[in-house]
């Protein structure tokens, strides 16, 4: 009976670990000349409360199958621009650091 017990509490505490963790994890995306983005799921999922659906696969199918997209794309409401456009979330538009970390 021990046994059982000790055996279901860690299961139990394996399942609450991987449920609270978000899927994904950060996402490096190579910038050049304006330095690169740490793209967050923990931020976008657990901060925001956007669902996996809000942006996959509408928006970003994978990260291999994901083209790349200029800044004035995302400026014209592409990518990461369909929410960062100043009304949903920040804009693209303006402090260039708050994305791109050197």
């Amino acid at each position: 009976m021990k046994f059982f017990l000790s055996g279901l509490l860690a299961a139990l505490f394996l399942v609450s670990s991987v449920s609270a963790k978000v899927g994904g994890g950060d996402i490096s995306i190579e910038a050049k000349g304006a330095g690169n983005v740490t793209f967050s799921h923990d931020v976008h999922v657990g901060a925001a409360g956007l669902k996996c659906t809000d942006c996959h696969a509408s928006l970003f199918v994978t990260n291999e199958k994901h083209k790349k997209a200029t800044m004035k794309q995302m400026q014209q409401g592409k990518s990461c621009g369909s929410c960062h456009n100043g009304k949903k979330a920040f804009d693209v538009k303006g402090d260039c650091n708050r994305c791109h970390k050197k």
